[in-house]
């Protein structure tokens, strides 16, 4: 919403336009966390929620530091963002605390709904996701945007009784383009208060 919008074909969800569940691929988890990943921003870190996420999901973030401070903190919050909608769906909590602390207003009820629709349908994801091609803008002290690309070709959604994984073959759908505007709040957080998504945009194509 910034994680993260628009819907994965396994579960339909008609309520979140704006959200996005996965779309399958090939059998491979093999791809982890970039190391080359920016810091978070300016909050103290005891503030931050705690994200341990099951060990079937990882997560490849291809943006690195941009060497401009608020870029930097723009990026590494989107990643936490990210991975906090993910344990929201973990937990089957549609009000985890994680997520609620990167997301206000729009993008807030919006990632509710998305996480929603997972609780009840008994489900949570799985696999490996690739971010890349981001372009962030700072546009005044406190309000940025920040357009990236998601690859959801490795990740899939995993019903929960009976366990059971969803996978589809990958098409252009597999990729998503997602669009964010933020705010830092009053914590020195970079929260997201709108998010929209594109799926199978060309943009994003391998």
């Amino acid at each position: 919403m910034t994680r993260r919008p628009a819907l994965r074909p396994a579960i339909t969800l008609t309520a979140v336009a704006a959200l996005s569940l996965t779309a399958c691929g090939t059998d491979d988890n093999s791809a982890k966390e970039s190391s080359a990943s920016p810091t978070p921003s300016s909050s103290t870190t005891s503030d931050r929620p705690r994200i341990e996420l099951p060990s079937d999901l990882s997560y490849t973030f291809e943006w690195s530091r941009t060497g401009d401070e608020d870029k930097d903190a723009v990026l590494a919050d989107s990643e936490q963002s990210i991975k906090a909608v993910d344990l929201a769906i973990a937990h089957q909590n549609a009000l985890d605390g994680a997520y609620l602390y990167y997301y206000e207003g729009e993008a807030a009820a919006a990632t509710q709904e998305f996480i929603q629709a997972y609780v009840k349908a008994k489900a949570r994801v799985t696999g490996a996701y690739r971010y890349y091609d981001a372009s962030v803008d700072v546009s005044a002290k406190d309000n940025a945007s920040l357009v990236y690309c998601e690859d959801q070709s490795k990740a899939y959604d995993m019903y929960l009784k009976p366990e059971k994984i969803n996978k589809t073959s990958v098409t252009k759908n597999s990729y998503v383009l997602y669009t964010t505007q933020l705010r830092k709040n009053t914590k020195g957080v970079w929260v997201a208060e709108k998010l929209t998504s594109l799926r199978g945009s060309d943009k994003c194509q391998p």
